[in-house]
C-alpha cells in the first residue's frame, strides 16, 4: 500500500494513568505522526484525555482480545486507517521513527500482515518469552515468524478484514497466536522487527492469577481451532511435557490441569484447520506446530 496510514490502539484498565500518559506523549513525538490514536477502557473508567485521542470506556472488562477488537474496529469506522499499531499501556517508544519505519515496510510489502516489535526493560534487556521464535539466544535477529509480541506490533487493516480479529473467546494469553496461524494460513506474513523498540518493564506473565489456568485452556483451544487431526495430540502433548518439567508450584499445576480439562470440555469456536501447506511454511520458519 502507498503511504498508509497508521491508527494507534492503547488499552488500558484504568490503573496506569502515569504511564498512559508517558505513552501517548512518546507517540507524539513520533515523527510520522498517526491518523487516529484510541485509547480503550476495558472495564473501567478514563481520565481525561488530550484531544486528539478518541476515548472508549467499555462497562466490563472484555481481556485483551475482546478489548483490543473493540480498538480496531473503532479505527477501522473512521475509515482512514489501514495499519493498527497496538501497544501496551504500560510501554514506551523510546524511538522517533518506530512509526515511520512500520509505515515504509508496510509501504513495501502487500503482504505483510503483522509486524513484531521488540521488547526491552529500562536496562535494555530482553526477556527470552518476548523474542518470537524458538531460538532466542540473539533478540536482534529479526524476520519472518510464526507469532508475535502482544506488547507492540502493528497489524494490517486489509489483513483484519480477511481473516477477523482478536479471538474473544481467549480473554487473554495465546490470543496473538490464534490470529498468526490464521494470517499465516492465509498467505500473510508475520514479520519481527527488533529495529522497532518498545521499552516495557520486566514483569512476568504468571503474576496474573488466571495465568496458569487461560495458558492451558487456550493453548487446548488452538489446537482444536486450527491444527489438522494428526498434531493435535503432538502439539498438547509436547506442551505438557514441558510444563511439568517448568512449573514448580504445585498450585500452578492444578490450575494448569483444570484449565486444560476446561480446554477440552467447553466450545472453542468454529475449527479452520491449518494447511498441510502452511504447516510445512511454518517449519521452514523455524517453528512448526507441534511446540
Amino acid at each position: 500500500m502507498s503511504e498508509p496510514r497508521l491508527g494507534v490502539a492503547i488499552l488500558t484498565m484504568g490503573n496506569r494513568p502515569g504511564e498512559v500518559a508517558a505513552l501517548l506523549e512518546s507517540v507524539a513525538k513520533q515523527d510520522v505522526p498517526p491518523t487516529r490514536v484510541v485509547v480503550v477502557g476495558n472495564g473501567s473508567p478514563l481520565p481525561e484525555m488530550p484531544e486528539h485521542v478518541t476515548a472508549v470506556e467499555l462497562d466490563e472488562n472484555l481481556g485483551v482480545s475482546g478489548g483490543r477488537n473493540v480498538a480496531w474496529q473503532r479505527l477501522r469506522a473512521f475509515g482512514d486507517v489501514d495499519v493498527v499499531i497496538d501497544l501496551d499501556d504500560d510501554g514506551l517508544l523510546v524511538d522517533p521513527d518506530v512509526f515511520r519505519t512500520v509505515r515504509d515496510l508496510y509501504a513495501d510489502d502487500p503482504r505483510l500482515g503483522i509486524v513484531s516489535f521488540r521488547i526491552a526493560d529500562e536496562t535494555g534487556e530482553t526477556q527470552r518469552r518476548h523474542v518470537p521464535r524458538l531460538r532466542a539466544g540473539d533478540p536482534m535477529r529479526g524476520g519472518e515468524v510464526t507469532t508475535f509480541l502482544g506488547g507492540g506490533h502493528a497489524l494490517s487493516v486489509p489483513m483484519l478484514d480477511r481473516i477477523g480479529g482478536w479471538p474473544d473467546e481467549f480473554f487473554f494469553t495465546h490470543e496473538e497466536t490464534d490470529l498468526a496461524w490464521r494470517a499465516l494460513d492465509a498467505g500473510w506474513k508475520v514479520l519481527y522487527v527488533p529495529e522497532l523498540l518498545l521499552q516495557h518493564p520486566r514483569t512476568s506473565p504468571a503474576r496474573h492469577a488466571v495465568y496458569h489456568r487461560m495458558t492451558a485452556r487456550n493453548r487446548v483451544w488452538l489446537a482444536r481451532r486450527h491444527l489438522p487431526l494428526p498434531l493435535v495430540p503432538v502439539y498438547l502433548g509436547t506442551w505438557t511435557l514441558l510444563t511439568l518439567a517448568r512449573t514448580r508450584a504445585l498450585d500452578g499445576l492444578r490450575a494448569w490441569a483444570g484449565g486444560f480439562l476446561e480446554g477440552v470440555r467447553t466450545p472453542c469456536g468454529t475449527r479452520r484447520p491449518m494447511r498441510w501447506r502452511t504447516v510445512w511454511r511454518m517449519t521452514r520458519l523455524g517453528r512448526p506446530p507441534v511446540i
